[in-house]
């Protein structure tokens, strides 16, 4: 079910793209404190490590920096992870110039992010959840990991898992575009057709609807996406 395309992380990041980078090698000791500062206990340290590092563009020009904000994409602050999911988008996107980071980093991020997992994008997601102007970065990240979409899958499909996490994952399958999940999909939409229609069978009873149902609506959206694709 997993797709073949995606490489395993398999060399060393460097800490400056140097033909890229002229002039930014005495930022060294400063971009390795932020990176530092970002594994203390202290959120105001790890807040102001995050934007040194934004300040200075270090992610831009350096693989080393991407990769470790990638391994952050588990901050416990929330808010911070969303600045680190800010930080890190703008890597695949053009700075305020209209030029693109070096493509090294951009080929090192995407491989780093091919490596995420369940845990990594169920932080992700819940991202999005809290902050629905995330989504577009949170997007652009997924779409980088050609495994995400069985992830994906595999939150929405969980019934412990929070209501709004499981809409974020619909909602980001759909608009990633992963086309193989099309099967897991259908079989998804299937279910809780049938369970919408015992419920309204059984719309005489007591028994308080399950609010699941509101996932069918982005399910569907999600389907049609992808048949498109």
């Amino acid at each position: 079910m997993y797709p073949e395309n995606a490489q395993p992380v398999s060399h060393q990041p460097q800490l400056l793209v140097l033909e890229e980078s002229i002039g930014t090698v005495e930022l060294f000791p400063t971009i390795w404190k932020a990176l530092e500062d970002l594994t203390k206990d202290d959120d105001f340290l790890r807040a102001a490590a995050l934007e040194q590092i934004a300040d200075l563009d270090a992610a831009r020009i350096s693989p080393v920096v991407s990769y470790f904000l990638v391994t952050r994409i588990i901050e416990p602050n929330i808010k911070l992870r969303a600045r680190v999911v800010e930080i890190l988008s703008s890597v695949l996107t053009v700075d305020d110039d209209g030029l693109p980071s070096p493509e090294d980093v951009r080929n090192s991020l995407r491989i780093y992010l091919t490596a995420i997992r369940t845990r990594q994008i169920y932080s992700l997601l819940q991202i999005s959840a809290k902050y629905p102007p995330m989504e577009p970065c949170i997007k652009l990240l997924l779409g980088a990991s050609s495994f995400a979409g069985n992830h994906l899958v595999d939150i929405l499909e969980d019934r412990k898992n929070p209501l709004p996490i499981r809409k974020q994952a619909a909602l980001m399958i759909g608009q990633v575009g992963y086309v193989y999940t099309l099967p897991a999909m259908g079989k998804i939409a299937a279910r809780l057709e049938a369970h919408l229609e015992g419920q309204t069978t059984m719309s005489f009873t007591s028994q308080k609807p399950s609010r699941e149902i509101e996932l069918l609506p982005l399910v569907h959206e999600a389907i049609n996406a992808l048949r498109i694709q």
